[in-house]
C-alpha cells in the first residue's frame, strides 16, 4: 500500500484534496491509503517513515515561519528519494522553485475559485498510472547524495565508480557527467553484484560498458574513459568473461 500525505494550513482546501482522494481510491479500488491530513509541516513530518515511499500534496504557501512547502519537499526528498510531491499553490508561476530546489515535482494544483477536490482525483489517477508503468517496466536505480541533493541514477547509464582523491570519496561515471559522493568501493561492490567488475583497487568498473582490454599494459576502457587493471583485476575479468581474455 501506498501513503498519501496532505499538507495545507487551509482546512477547506485540505479537506476538499482528503474527500476527492478517498472518495478515487475506493471507486478505483487503488491499493493506496490517506494516512496524514496535517496543516503543518511538523505534523506530518512526524508521521512519515523514512524510506517508505509515499505520494505528497504540499501547499506550497504554509504560514510558518519556518516551514514552507519547498523546504518541507526537501526534507522529505531526504526521507523518502522516490516518492511524488504534489504542490498546492495560489500562484502558477512559481513552479521554476522547485526546479531551483531540485525537487523534481509531479504536478501543480492552482488554488482559484473552482473547487480543487476534481484535480486532486485527477492528478491522483495520473500517479498511479506512472507507478503502474514503472513496475511494467522498471528501471533500478542507484541513489547517492552529492552535497545536499539526492540523485537517482539508473545503473544502465553508470559507467564506472573510482575513488578520488579525497578520503572516503567516490566519483560516479556517467557518459556526460562524473558526481562525487561519500561511499566506498568494497561496499559498492558487494552492493551491485555481478553487473560491476572490480578491475583495481580503486576502479569499479560496468561490466557491459567495457570497450576494450591492453592486459599488457594494464588498462582498460569504458565509455571512451581510460580505467586501471590490477592483476586480481585481470582475474576477474577472466573470470567473467570465461577465459575468453
Amino acid at each position: 500500500m501506498i501513503g498519501i500525505y496532505l499538507c495545507d494550513d487551509d482546512d477547506d482546501i485540505r479537506h476538499q484534496i482528503q474527500t476527492a482522494l478517498e472518495w478515487k481510491i475506493f471507486v478505483e479500488n487503488y491499493d493506496m491509503k490517506v494516512l496524514c491530513s496535517a496543516s503543518n509541516a511538523r505534523d506530518l513530518l512526524d508521521v512519515v517513515e523514512n524510506g517508505k515511499q509515499g505520494i505528497y500534496f504540499l501547499d506550497v504557501e504554509l504560514k510558518d515561519a519556518e516551514w514552507d512547502g519547498f523546504r518541507l519537499g526537501r526534507e522529505l526528498r531526504q526521507r523518502d528519494p522516490h516518492g511524488t510531491l504534489v504542490y498546492i499553490t495560489s500562484y502558477g508561476d512559481l513552479a521554476w522553485r522547485t526546479f531551483q530546489y531540485h525537487l523534481e515535482a509531479f504536478d501543480y494544483m492552482i488554488k482559484g475559485p473552482e473547487p480543487i477536490g476534481p484535480s486532486a482525483a485527477r492528478c491522483l489517477d495520473e500517479i498511479h498510472a506512472r507507478l503502474l508503468a514503472r513496475r511494467q517496466t522498471p528501471t533500478e536505480m542507484f541513489t547517492l547524495r552529492t552535497g545536499e541533493m539526492v540523485r537517482h541514477v539508473p545503473l544502465r547509464d553508470i559507467l564506472f565508480f573510482e575513488t578520488a582523491s579525497t578520503a572516503h570519496h567516490i566519483f560516479l561515471h556517467t557518459p556526460g557527467s562524473r558526481m562525487d559522493f561519500i561511499g566506498s568501493l568494497n561496499e559498492l561492490e558487494i552492493q551491485l553484484g555481478e553487473a560491476f567488475i572490480r578491475t583495481h583497487r580503486a576502479y569499479l568498473v560496468a561490466a557491459d560498458k567495457i570497450e576494450a582490454i591492453d592486459l599488457k599494459n594494464n588498462k582498460l576502457w569504458a565509455g571512451g574513459h581510460e580505467c586501471l587493471l590490477s592483476r586480481a583485476g585481470k582475474a576477474a575479468l577472466r573470470k567473467k568473461l570465461g577465459g575468453s581474455q
